[in-house]
């Protein structure tokens, strides 16, 4: 829910908002070298491992993360709530990406990896789900978007639950070289808020 206060916006910012009774959620792109740390601590934890970079050294993700910012079909950001951070997400237009052979890509198709990051404090009901619903605002907020596509691991049951409760609707598994993924698609219209 918008309020009418803007947020103090860093300079880096590609979104903030102040979610009442939240926090301020902030969303900045990922900055290879400066986040390695923090990265590599996240998607090297056994609770990361559909992540698939459970073995990956503080140099392999920098490459990584280096990588995915020299293209401009692939975006990486950190998601910060009051200034900590909270979430990794990862964005893809899916016709310059692998995923792309293994359906049929339609017109304002876009690609989207969350991780969030590991508990800094006790449960907040509504976590996971407040962050996610304001990365799909900021990712919604470009009209020609018009369908969101996720493939994670099809053995993660904990995000496939979570984003069919946010509306995704199974589409096929496929077997990609590095996992099986259950492909799932939100379409623009059937946002769940």
């Amino acid at each position: 829910m918008p309020t009418d206060a803007a947020p103090p916006v860093t300079r880096d910012d590609v979104y903030a908002r102040e979610v009442p009774g939240f926090g301020l959620i902030r969303l900045r792109p990922v900055d290879p070298a400066a986040d390695t740390g923090l990265l590599h601590r996240w998607v090297t934890e056994e609770r990361a491992r559909f992540w698939g970079m459970a073995d990956a050294t503080p140099e392999r993700v920098r490459e990584i993360y280096a990588h995915l910012d020299s293209l401009p079909t692939h975006h990486a950001y950190l998601m910060l709530r009051d200034d900590a951070p909270v979430a990794l997400f990862q964005t893809y237009e899916p016709e310059h990406d692998p995923i792309g052979e293994y359906y049929d890509v339609r017109p304002g198709d876009f690609g989207i990896h969350l991780l969030i990051g590991p508990p800094a404090g006790p449960p907040v009901p509504g976590f996971t789900g407040t962050l996610l619903e304001e990365f799909l605002t900021f990712v919604l907020a470009d009209p020609a978007r018009l369908r969101i596509v996720a493939e994670p691991d099809a053995r993660n049951d904990k995000v496939l639950a979570r984003l069919r409760r946010a509306g995704f609707v199974p589409g096929p598994r496929v077997e990609l070289p590095h996992k099986p993924a259950q492909l799932l698609f939100l379409d623009r219209a059937d946002l769940r808020h």
